[in-house]
């Protein structure tokens, strides 16, 4: 038993180190998803900044298509690359622990030990641009103003909250429906501030290319619409020296500048013209960076390891359609995509296949199911196909050479067990009841992905399947994509090490038919809303990776997307002009915690313009 005076001891530095002891209240500094947050009260900045990175310089970016608006809340509109940068939230996640979120509008948060409502306590030295206060009318409007008017994510990603109310000059509580959800003190803390006085002037849900007022660290400085915006940093910022903000945002200004595509913007980025590119092209890292100024060491070609979860990138078929109704259908489909072939051929082997749409993560399911979650999913076994007790899931694979005849006869046998018939004399699939021939239409944004979806046309074609690839400007595919106007497009999924609500809207049958939603396959599937509520409402992180591994499995199972491939690390080229810091966080490279170095930049002014081809 410990001594009594060391017992007092321990409360008071409990007490000092900002979360008050309660059996049913905690206040602190921040709030952990699960477990202990990493950084104690009056920690002076994260681990992965420098703190004395010199501020200025300016820096060039590219964008893709074009925009339209300032205001990326609503659906109308393409929103300026950017505009996050000009608004705070109320509090900011740290990136070096799975799912933590510390004070920054917010100065403190209060919260019921078992997650029902959390209070805000304002940060008296917030303050937007214009030099007013932040207020908890400006907080409550925001939310309020964001469910009723903004993009359906935010009515279905706050759906929860049950009522917003000011409980003191500076405290917003947010109450919250009954049910266990831990991760909602978290993702309301993630909402970023609008200012009251400047929207109930104007009409929120229409574009405007009128520069918006903003709390955050950069402001707009200037713009063409559909060719650059540039913002510049806030000499006066009010959080410039917060913990959360200490060592980033270091740039005094920053430039975005659109190009057609990316093979455009690529070549731009070569002759100097931006300063920074993350790299999605497998064939561009590998060969179209032999360039003089790589060669000198003036423009940098660096991988970055990252710890995230890959999250699933995919073929992903429409349930919405007839067509892909039948998983015996979409599991053939699947045969005809030759992931090595590709690999070796198209991409330099620089992937891995992506076989859980949580890889790369302790939240992937490997293997059969066990343990806890063996039990979960037995509550489900008669709603659930039987392979997925007996068989551990894998992406179909190939020897590489091209010859893929094996495959195409495992596809033609699970064809012809959902109805499919091959008619020789017309050289297509036909459906046996209805003659429906089997056509759909593969959409793109792209181009990039042209050279991944022909050969996969090619092998289908052998199958008796036609298939149209189309690839259409941003702005239309945007719109398509939102009204779910598809048969099949290159989807993606992103994945955090600690998933919770943007569950529903990836896979929630509420969300099927909603439009905008991330529901991208249009499942509706009652085990999947089932184990969604349970991974939201997880006491532990034993219990998140049980549950999510449990998700992750039915949905694998459901062949609702022809995975694709992925990395563990980020391919980032830049021109050589930054200090960056020793310690790269496990979400990856982060160019905000970067700084101009004006040594390295002058010395490279020379060589911006010989970066030219072999």
């Amino acid at each position: 038993m410990r001594h009594p005076i060391a017992a007092i001891f321990a409360v008071f530095a409990l007490l000092c180190s900002g979360a008050a002891l309660s059996a049913d209240v905690y206040r602190g500094h921040g709030i952990a998803m699960h477990g202990d947050l990493k950084y104690p009260s009056g920690f002076k900045h994260f681990d992965y900044v420098n703190p004395d990175a010199p501020k200025g310089g300016e820096v060039k970016m590219g964008s893709i298509g074009g925009f339209d608006s300032f205001n990326g809340f609503i659906v109308k509109g393409r929103s300026a690359a950017g505009l996050g940068l000009i608004y705070d939230t109320l509090m900011a996640s740290s990136s070096d622990e799975p799912f933590s979120m510390y004070g920054l509008i917010a100065e403190s948060v209060e919260m019921a030990r078992d997650r029902s409502w959390v209070v805000f306590h304002l940060n008296p030295k917030a303050r937007w641009h214009d030099g007013k206060p932040i207020t908890v009318e400006d907080v409550i409007w925001t939310f309020n103003t964001l469910v009723e008017k903004g993009t359906p994510f935010y009515k279905y990603y706050y759906g929860n909250v049950a009522k917003v109310e000011k409980v003191a000059s500076r405290s917003v509580k947010f109450s919250f429906k009954p049910g266990e959800n831990r991760e909602l003190p978290l993702i309301v803390g993630q909402l970023a501030v609008l200012p009251k006085h400047y929207w109930e002037k104007r009409d929120f849900t229409k574009t405007t290319l009128e520069p918006p007022l903003g709390s955050g660290p950069y402001r707009l400085k200037s713009f063409e619409a559909n060719r650059q915006v540039a913002y510049e940093r806030v000499k006066d910022y009010w959080a410039v020296d917060h913990p959360v903000r200490r060592g980033e945002y270091n740039f005094d200004t920053l430039r975005f500048e659109y190009f057609r595509d990316s093979t455009v913007s690529r070549e731009a980025f070569k002759s100097g013209a931006f300063d920074y590119q993350a790299e999605s092209s497998s064939k561009a890292w590998a060969t179209e960076y032999d360039i003089a100024a790589a060669k000198d060491g003036h423009l940098v070609k660096r991988r970055f390891k990252h710890n995230r979860s890959s999250g699933m990138q995919g073929f992903v078929f429409n349930l919405r359609r007839p067509l892909f109704k039948d998983p015996r259908v979409r599991q053939a489909l699947a045969h005809a995509f030759d992931f090595e072939w590709s690999n070796k051929t198209l991409f330099y082997g620089q992937y891995t296949r992506t076989n859980s749409f949580f890889d790369n993560s302790e939240l992937a399911s490997t293997g059969l199911p066990k343990g806890d979650e063996l039990k979960l999913l037995e509550q489900f076994r008669d709603k659930l196909p039987s392979q997925l007790f007996t068989s551990a899931y894998k992406a179909p694979m190939t020897d590489g050479s091209g010859n893929i005849r094996a495959n195409l006869r495992i596809a033609n046998k699970m064809l012809r067990d959902a109805g499919w018939q091959f008619d020789r004399k017309n050289r297509i699939l036909k459906h046996g009841k209805s003659a429906q021939e089997f056509r759909f239409e593969v959409l793109l944004v792209s181009p990039l992905f042209e050279r991944v979806v022909l050969p996969f046309k090619q092998n289908l074609k052998r199958l008796g399947i036609e298939v149209r690839v189309r690839t259409v400007d941003s702005a239309q595919y945007q719109k398509r994509v939102q009204n779910f106007d598809y048969d099949m497009i290159v989807g993606t999924w992103g994945q955090s090490l600690s998933p919770g609500n943007e569950q529903r809207n990836y896979w929630g049958s509420d969300a099927a038919a909603r439009i905008g939603s991330r529901n991208l396959a249009g499942l509706k599937d009652p085990v999947v809303d089932k184990l969604i509520e349970k991974l939201i409402a997880a006491p532990s992180r034993k219990d998140l990776v049980t549950y999510t591994r449990a998700l992750d499995r039915v949905l694998l199972w459901k062949f609702l997307v022809i995975p694709h491939f992925h990395i563990p690390f980020d391919r980032v080229l830049y021109w050589n002009m930054f200090g960056i810091p020793k310690v790269t966080p496990d979400s990856g490279a982060s160019l905000f915690t970067w700084w101009v170095d004006p040594v390295r930049q002058a010395a490279l002014a020379p060589h911006r313009q010989s970066g030219r081809s072999k």
